[in-house]
């Protein structure tokens, strides 16, 4: 049976004796010193004792020990510590316990002594008493984050280097309120749980403690004492700022002010901006691939390499912004950072917060957003992580219908408590807050708003009405949405969703869920599908291009080509292409163009602008080698005009979500594979052409119906020479003529290119 763990006022029994003061005091040592006091400053520190005061501590190591006064009466000799004080021993596990006499009222200061002491080995030490410090979370905070409304608990829970009562120090805190006794462990205490023990703030489950003299770069774990009295595995902290690099799981006290800010401008100029309006090119990057030296045993570039190299690399492809996977600290590298342990933490595989700090700042100096992937959908099994934490399903639903993932073999927060919101909250507004980051891509959405995401008849419980909406999760995703928007105007949050799930990217005072964007997934795939199947069939699969437009403006939508499309025997997007190589690579230029000229923001994941052979893997560099080849080079060079392009031009980003954005010219040619349709801007007259033929056949005298008399320039063709294309083409302006087509007064007869788009810009007559 479990050893019961002795509280400072245990539970009255009128059939048994009343125990007198000496007798709880020994009770009470007595459980310290094998670990079992939940309540250790009803024990150690400075307590009144008739005629003075009484300092008791514990300290294993300690063969002696004796008081060092600090006050104005510090030139005193210490004041030996007794074996035997009336009726409390000095116990050989360590208790100690010195008197001295007082007048005064109020305990000693907690910096006006000193226990100095010396250990086994002879060695002397001076330290301050932990249990002289009191408290520093208030019972406000202590009733927002009951409420589930402390939204800055950042700020108050993990460790934090503080000075405390004139004394520097780390504080730290943690929510486990099912546990009967929670300490810090570490080297700097032996990792011997009953020596600094935590301070219990009553019904709010939350544990304090601040422990004088620590500093950053401490490595400590929390040690629990679970409900049932058994000790579990020892925990990360879940607010750590840092952790150690795997295979190691420990937290580390991290400071978070060393970083000087130099991006006042862009914050200041991105609090007004109107994204949906502006251009939106996304590099999404694993930091760990991207680039390697396999000189150096193929170590992973630092934060600061990357700020070396990624960044000016991503200014010269003109994309807007940069979407990192995961980041938060993550132990298994196979999983790309989604199966995160260390919410709080930017993982130390690339260097410290600090570090990171600066790629950041060094992002917006060179005007790009930096967005991550955040994933508050599950979280992993590991024992050092968030299951039972505290020996209960904490952080999870005990019931497996409700708490854990059949895909990914992981656990489901249990939105519907508050202080499970409170956390995540917490930590998406940290990220924005702490790095400045500029927004947040929310993985997998559609497994959190669908109570049976996944499972069979019987496997999931349904909502109260009884229906399969999770409205615990629709609830909390609302919130953070009007949370992280009103604290930080100009932010981004991104919805991975891939249902049709209504109103994902409208406010939520319309009934949204109240993100900015909603990945198309469908779009994606219906694309992939087309341009994977032969030319020669691709007029049997004309809707795939069409049917996007039924739904493009229903949702804010972004264009994914992501990791997930490029890896696990899904091939590279050049491979998906058909065709002879040729072939292959003009597919990939018109897979490109397509996706540059249709409604909505872009995103392109690293290496298929170069046209990366190989599926994509976390374990090495991409394949950088394939830029000696024209070919792979043309890719890289169609991706940077289209990116510029794109942000030059109105047309083609200012009306991305509305119907007068775009017009079809002709959406039913499947039987030559040919699209057309305008681009518009906000101005009138300010209109893009697109015309694409995805066969691989020269297409000449083909006729378009055009809005407008005049002069159309081909701005881009994605057969150009420079782009490893045939070099087919209009030979710049193609006049309109007044020949009537398809309703519309006007028309042009063009060259298509095989395997191309073609954009033509209008000018006035």
């Amino acid at each position: 049976m479990a050893e019961e763990i002795i509280r400072s006022k245990p539970p009255a029994a009128s059939s048994l004796p009343a125990e007198s003061p000496e007798q709880v005091l020994e009770r009470n040592i007595a459980a310290l010193v094998v670990g079992r006091n939940s309540d250790p400053f009803s024990l150690l520190g400075p307590h009144p004792v008739s005629g003075g005061w009484a300092i008791r501590f514990f300290l294993p190591w300690a063969a002696e020990a004796s008081i060092a006064l600090h006050s104005a009466a510090a030139e005193r000799p210490p004041i030996a510590m007794a074996k035997v004080v009336d009726a409390v021993k000095l116990r050989p596990e360590g208790f100690f316990e010195a008197s001295f006499l007082s007048s005064q009222t109020t305990a000693p200061a907690p910096g006006s002594y000193k226990i100095r002491y010396r250990t086994h080995h002879g060695e002397e030490h001076e330290v301050y008493d932990t249990y002289a410090f009191p408290y520093s979370i208030s019972e406000f905070d202590l009733y927002l984050m009951g409420e589930g409304r402390h939204y800055d608990t950042y700020e108050k829970f993990g460790a934090h280097v503080v000075r405390h009562e004139g004394v520097a120090g780390v504080h730290f805190a943690v929510w486990a309120p099912s546990a009967r006794r929670v300490s810090i462990v570490g080297d700097f205490n032996r990792w011997d749980g009953r020596v600094d023990v935590m301070r219990p703030r009553g019904s709010s489950g939350i544990w304090e403690l601040f422990v004088p003299e620590l500093s950053e770069g401490a490595i400590y774990k929390y040690e629990i004492i679970g409900p049932t009295g058994t000790m579990l595995p020892l925990k990360a902290d879940p607010y750590g700022f840092r952790s150690e690099l795997r295979p190691n799981t420990g937290s580390v006290v991290a400071r978070l002010d060393a970083h000087a800010w130099r991006d006042t401008e862009w914050i200041s100029q991105r609090t007004s901006k109107k994204w949906l309006d502006a251009p939106m090119a996304i590099y999404e990057v694993h930091l760990g691939s991207w680039r390697r030296i396999p000189e150096e045993k193929n170590r992973w570039l630092s934060y600061r390499e990357l700020g070396d190299q990624l960044i000016p690399y991503v200014k010269e492809l003109g994309y807007t912004h940069i979407e990192l996977l995961p980041i938060m600290e993550h132990p298994y590298d196979g999983s790309w950072g989604y199966q995160t342990i260390g919410y709080f933490a930017a993982t130390s595989r690339f260097g410290s917060p600090a570090d990171f700090m600066e790629f950041i700042d060094r992002c917006h100096q060179a005007d790009l957003g930096v967005l991550l992937d955040w994933t508050p959908a599950h979280f992993p099994r590991d024992t050092h992580g968030l299951s039972q934490f505290d020996g209960t399903h904490l952080y999870e639903h005990s019931d497996p219908r409700q708490g854990s993932h059949p895909d990914w073999g992981t656990l489901v927060y249990n939105y519907g408590r508050n202080e499970v919101r409170n956390y995540l909250i917490s930590n998406a507004l940290f990220w924005l807050d702490k790095y400045h980051i500029d927004g947040l891509r929310v993985d997998a959405v559609a497994s959190m708003l669908y109570l049976d995401y996944s499972r069979k008849q019987g496997e999931w419980v349904p909502n109260k009405f009884g229906g399969r909406e999770n409205l615990e999760a629709i609830d909390f995703l609302k919130r953070l949405n009007e949370v992280a928007n009103e604290r930080f105007p100009g932010i981004l949050t991104i919805a991975e969703e891939s249902t049709s799930w209504p109103s994902v990217s409208r406010p939520t005072y319309l009934g949204g869920l109240g993100f900015s964007l909603k990945w198309n997934m469908g779009w994606m795939n219906d694309t992939l599908k087309y341009f994977s199947s032969d030319p020669i069939h691709r007029k049997y699969e004309h809707n795939k291009l069409t049917f996007s437009l039924i739904y493009a403006f229903t949702e804010n939508f972004l264009l994914p080509f992501s990791h997930d499309e490029v890896v696990h025997g899904k091939n590279s997007l050049l491979h998906k292409m058909p065709g002879d190589l040729w072939q292959q690579f003009a597919n990939l230029r018109l897979l490109y163009s397509y996706q540059y000229a249709h409604p909505g923001k872009k995103l392109l994941f690293m290496g298929q602008e170069f046209a990366q052979r190989h599926e994509w893997t976390e374990a090495k560099s991409l394949d950088w080698h394939l830029l000696q080849w024209d070919s792979h080079r043309g890719i890289q060079h169609l991706v940077s005009d289209l990116n510029h392009f794109y942000a030059a031009e109105p047309a083609l980003h200012e009306v991305d979500f509305e119907w007068p954005g775009f017009e079809w010219i002709d959406a039913n040619d499947g039987d030559n594979s040919v699209l057309s349709f305008i681009r518009r801007g906000r101005t009138p007259g300010d209109f893009i052409v697109v015309v694409m033929n995805a066969t691989p056949v020269v297409r000449r005298g083909y006729r378009i119906a055009v809005p407008e008399p005049g002069a159309y320039r081909e701005v881009f063709n994605s057969d150009a020479e420079r782009y490893g294309g045939s070099n087919v083409g209009n030979e710049g302006n193609v006049e309109a003529t007044a020949i009537k087509h398809m309703g519309r007064p006007f028309s042009l007869e063009l060259t298509l290119p095989p395997l191309a788009a073609i954009y033509l810009k209008w000018t006035k007559a």
